[in-house]
């Protein structure tokens, strides 16, 4: 039997990199899908498609997670459309990079509002339908730069380790209603996101790795996978390092 078999989740910005990975995968296991997307109708449209041929119920919505009532009304219609909602994966993240002498006002809010404050938005929608069910896994993208830092990186540095502590916080308090919440903390994974940074410095961060190379997206989000599944039933509040290493 399939690991998602009889789940629904929701994946937000799933059109490219990691989160589209994960909709994939969720998709072979047998997990219906709903999913948003914000920029690219066209890509959002494809997906739907792509995932819909492994045969499970797919729906694409055009919502931006930033947006506390936008985020309120998808979780109802997610709802309305699927019964329910067993997995939220809280992936939708940007970068705005640059020295902190440097760095604006404005690039400090978005980054902090997409990468931070969509994950209380979302998570607070869903945790309505996931207590009436007595179950649920909440799912959430940090990364290896909030667990250490990174010159250049203050914005995002700080708004993926608020959701380091978001994520234990509502461990701590939803437990009890057997709702789970973990975090994912990617390294250097190979993305269109990545794909931007010349090779010279691809190469220097790869020699720091242990395992010599770059993540895929699948493995992150292979390890998605485990943490909607009743694989991962008894564990809570954790922080999974997909990181090859980098940060033992």
């Amino acid at each position: 039997m399939s690991l998602l078999q009889g789940k629904v989740a929701l994946i937000t910005g799933a059109s490219r990199g990691i989160g589209r990975a994960i909709a994939i995968r969720f998709a072979q296991e047998g997990a219906d899908i709903a999913f948003t997307y914000l920029s690219s109708v066209e890509k959002g449209q494809a997906l739907e498609a792509e995932l819909a041929a492994f045969g499970v119920r797919v729906k694409g919505y055009r919502s931006d997670a930033s947006d506390y009532k936008a985020a309120e009304e998808l979780a109802s219609q997610i709802v309305a459309d699927f019964g329910t909602i067993d997995a939220v994966v809280n992936n939708a993240g940007i970068t705005r990079d640059g020295l902190l002498m440097r760095m604006s006002e404005e690039q400090w809010d978005v980054v902090i509002n997409v990468n931070l404050k969509s994950v209380f938005n979302l998570t607070k929608a869903v945790i309505k339908p996931m207590m009436k069910a007595k179950k649920g896994s909440i799912i959430n993208l940090t990364s290896v730069v909030g667990i250490r830092g990174n010159a250049g990186q203050a914005n995002y540095a700080a708004s993926k380790a608020g959701i380091i502590g978001f994520t234990k916080s509502v461990a701590l308090e939803l437990g009890s209603r057997n709702i789970r919440s973990n975090a994912i903390a990617p390294g250097f994974i190979e993305t269109e996101m990545t794909g931007e940074i010349n090779e010279k410095a691809v190469e220097e961060w790869k020699q720091s790795i242990p395992l010599r190379r770059g993540g895929q997206p699948e493995e992150v989000a292979d390890c998605a996978v485990f943490l909607a599944s009743d694989l991962s039933r008894y564990i809570t509040g954790q922080v999974l390092q997909v990181d090859g290493g980098m940060l033992t």
